[in-house]
């Protein structure tokens, strides 16, 4: 059995529980909480996905997270996934929610931010095939070069676009 995630409607209202390879399979919106980490000076972490991952193997992203629990928040499931992926726990800010249609099935997104230190990180390899920080003019450069997920891509866009990535978190 897979995972059990939200089934949502087109404005995040929960319709239901379902298994989430069933909500994919189906092409129902579902929850998935990430948040994009910085460091201190300002550099944003970029990680590329496990080849074993049953999602974008080998994939870049900006995004650290995964799929919103039943019964649990967005921010909840982003400091949870913060835990599992890198191992760290530290506050999240929320930043915004949108609902991508690109990739596997639509995904509503809640983007958090966090603040991280790079010697704090302990990635899940069996998640995490690869990170680096990287400044924001370096991203810029390779955002539509490097193969990213999809939603990875046009979360980063609203972020930059919104100007959070100029903004301040809370250290953890």
């Amino acid at each position: 059995m897979s995972e059990l995630v939200e089934h949502v409607d087109e404005h995040d209202r929960v319709l239901g529980i379902v298994e989430r390879d069933e909500a994919v399979r189906e092409n129902w919106p579902h929850r998935i909480a990430t948040t994009i980490c910085r460091d201190r000076e300002g550099r944003i972490l970029v990680l590329r996905r496990a080849e074993t991952m049953s999602r974008f193997p080998g994939h870049y992203d900006v995004m650290v997270g995964g799929a919103v629990d039943v019964g649990e928040s967005y921010e909840e499931a982003a400091v949870r996934e913060l835990t599992e992926e890198l191992g760290v726990r530290v506050p999240v800010r929320f930043l915004f929610k949108f609902l991508c249609r690109e990739g596997i099935s639509p995904i509503w997104f809640g983007v958090h931010e966090a603040l991280l230190s790079s010697e704090s990180l302990v990635p899940d390899p069996d998640e995490i095939g690869w990170l680096d920080w990287l400044t924001l003019d370096e991203l810029r450069d390779v955002i539509d070069q490097w193969c990213f997920v999809p939603g990875g891509r046009e979360a980063l866009r609203r972020y930059l676009e919104s100007g959070s990535g100029a903004g301040e978190v809370a250290a953890g």
